[in-house]
């Protein structure tokens, strides 16, 4: 995935056959999809979005919650009968994604699967990136402009969208030193979602490189995956901070080799409140290092915690 290797490169070195990677991969992206799909690439809290308009407010532009584009993915395997709808003039099959980034790089909306043909206005007609206003569900935005009142949040993008108030365009030819500001300013700042989409393909050269599988549903499945690993990644979001991983340090530095016991479930497994309690007591006597999901605390027996936390 990160190499973007092909799926039988590594056939003969570990006897994995090229039906069997492709397996693994597809059982992987659905994993991380199932898993983090609650979390990330998701619709904006109350809390989100203030925090995006005091980036955007920060950064010179009050209001403003991200900025949106589109790029082509290659699909080197598509369909010969879908290659015309796919094709722009004399190039390659390609799949569009529209996405929303703000300045860290937090992809919160991604809309994936229109074909090549289609230009970012006619992307941004199938888009459902207005949904929430049209429905009346989008959190209320309130902030001052010059000393005027506005309740709508804004995207920077480039000059082929369409004129509404939702988009901040730069000025084509600006005139005076107050014009030109403003064009250098948002020309940078609307590069959040230029970045978001090169860093995404610098770590995973899968996406960089042309898609060779036939199915667009899972190509659609890779690419969400993708983006909620790099989200994950730029938060900096790990099971164990650095305060508990130098806690987790020091005790099994201070114990003799061979005596701590690691216990880890993994991602998947679901622990009953009664094996929990079990694997508890058994591990009562003994040094340990204990990797339990914050979600499962509570599965624990009344008192466990205040005890580890009073040995800490």
């Amino acid at each position: 995935m990160t190499y973007g290797s092909a799926a039988d490169a590594v056939d003969e070195y570990l006897r994995l056959g090229e039906s069997t990677a492709i397996s693994c991969l597809e059982n992987f992206v659905e994993g991380i999809i199932y898993l983090f799909g609650d979390e990330y690439l998701r619709r904006p809290t109350p809390e989100d979005l203030q925090r995006l308009l005091d980036i955007g407010e920060s950064r010179g532009f009050p209001g403003m919650i991200g900025s949106i584009d589109c790029m082509h993915w290659e699909w080197k395997n598509c369909p010969t009968a879908w290659a015309g709808q796919y094709t722009r003039g004399a190039g390659k099959p390609t799949i569009v994604l529209e996405t929303v980034a703000s300045q860290d790089l937090w992809i919160w909306h991604a809309f994936f699967g229109p074909p090549g043909t289609l230009n970012d206005i006619n992307v941004l007609d199938r888009s459902p990136v207005f949904d929430d206003i049209l429905q009346g569900k989008a959190p209320k935005v309130d902030y001052f402009v010059n000393g005027r009142q506005y309740h709508l949040a804004y995207y920077l993008t480039d000059g082929i969208y369409p004129k509404w108030a939702t988009f901040i365009q730069s000025i084509p030819l600006p005139e005076g030193d107050k014009a030109r500001m403003f064009a250098k300013r948002q020309e940078a700042t609307r590069k959040d979602v230029e970045r978001a989409f090169g860093v995404l393909q610098a770590r995973f050269a899968i996406v960089k490189n042309p898609a060779l599988m036939w199915d667009k549903i899972k190509i659609g499945k890779i690419m969400q995956a993708y983006q909620k690993i790099k989200s994950d990644n730029d938060y900096d979001l790990n099971l164990v901070d650095s305060k508990e991983a130098a806690l987790c340090t020091d005790l099994s530095d201070t114990k003799p080799q061979g005596s701590v016991v690691y216990i880890a479930h993994g991602s998947m497994a679901q622990l009953s409140s009664v094996q929990m309690e079990e694997i508890a007591c058994g591990i009562s006597k003994f040094s340990y290092l204990w990797v339990v999901r914050a979600s499962e605390e509570s599965k624990l027996s009344s008192g466990f915690l205040e005890t580890v936390n009073e040995f800490l």
